[in-house]
């Protein structure tokens, strides 16, 4: 296999999200497969979620000390994380685009070159529209299929 940036790897990706709401707890899980890429100084993991109101196409971006989410067709969204700071987003429904901010407490990333595996571990609070959401804890872990 070579390291040229525009290699993309085949993986397997699993997204488990947890959102924290007083004393609920509301969980959701997700496998499906994607592609894992280095392009300049930045890694990208992309990947298709097939929901009720249509496909959805995530991409990762992952930047040193930092993780930007983008979401589009059936549900676009932009999610920035910069470990303890509030970034602003947006989440576009329906009804119109929604401004959402996100409080990093947790920003773990890796990929090991030998295993050709990673993960992002995200955990943060959510508001949205001024309000708070909750606090999500979305971890990310992908593999080069087959492996």
């Amino acid at each position: 296999m070579s390291s040229k940036p525009a290699d993309q790897i085949p993986v397997k990706v699993t997204v488990k999200t947890a959102i924290y709401s007083g004393k609920e707890k509301e969980t959701f899980e997700l496998t499906t497969f994607g592609r894992y890429y280095k392009k300049a100084n930045s890694s990208y993991l992309q990947y298709d979620e097939v929901m009720e109101e249509g496909d959805v196409h995530t991409t990762v971006k992952i930047s040193g000390d930092e993780v930007l989410i983008l979401r589009s067709g059936a549900i676009k969204m932009r999610l920035h994380f910069l470990m303890n700071k509030k970034t602003p987003g947006n989440y576009q429904t329906q009804y119109g685009l929604l401004e959402t901010s996100a409080l990093t407490k947790r920003l773990d990333t890796d990929f090991n070159e030998i295993k050709q595996e990673g993960h992002v571990d995200l955990l943060y609070d959510m508001a949205i529209q001024g309000a708070n959401a909750g606090t999500y804890h979305l971890m990310i872990n992908y593999k080069e299929e087959g492996k």
